[in-house]
């Protein structure tokens, strides 16, 4: 018996999922957005500390996003496309806490079809996991 592959949950205004040259699926600009503006929420299930532990076991592909010290977003459960946004050492765009929201802003001019990058900076992964980007001032992982 054939398994369908999981249906993509509906998608913030703006972006749209589909194969990445960095790694599995990725998130694309379809429409411009200026340097400084708002690309989209990470939305998603708000999990414990506790949970998310539970959930990063033996992931490969890690799609939870910490808020703060106990709490956390799991974009893997009612996510809008913005939870397959790769890490690039040269990324266009920045993630900010506003107001308990995490929002992905612009670092600069992102044209329709660009695929949407962020540097991750501090994640899940291990401290070892080596980053895909291919960016010229790739630093070799995907934390610093």
């Amino acid at each position: 018996m054939k398994t369908q592959p999981r249906p993509i949950p509906a998608q913030a205004p703006g972006i749209e999922v589909k194969p990445s040259t960095i790694d599995g699926k990725g998130t694309f600009a379809t429409i411009p957005f200026k340097k400084g503006r708002k690309i989209a929420e990470f939305v998603g299930e708000k999990i414990s500390r506790v949970e998310t532990a539970k959930r990063l076991r033996g992931k490969r592909r890690i799609r939870i996003c910490g808020l703060d010290t106990y709490w956390a977003i799991d974009g893997s459960v009612g996510g809008n496309g913005t939870q397959f946004i790769n890490h690039s050492c040269a990324p266009n765009c920045s993630l900010r806490q506003v107001r308990g929201h995490l929002i992905f802003f612009a670092l600069k001019d992102i044209a329709p079809g660009d695929e949407i990058l962020l540097d991750y900076e501090e994640s899940y992964h291990d401290d070892n996991k080596k980053c895909q980007c291919g960016a010229p001032n790739c630093r070799g992982r995907i934390n610093k």
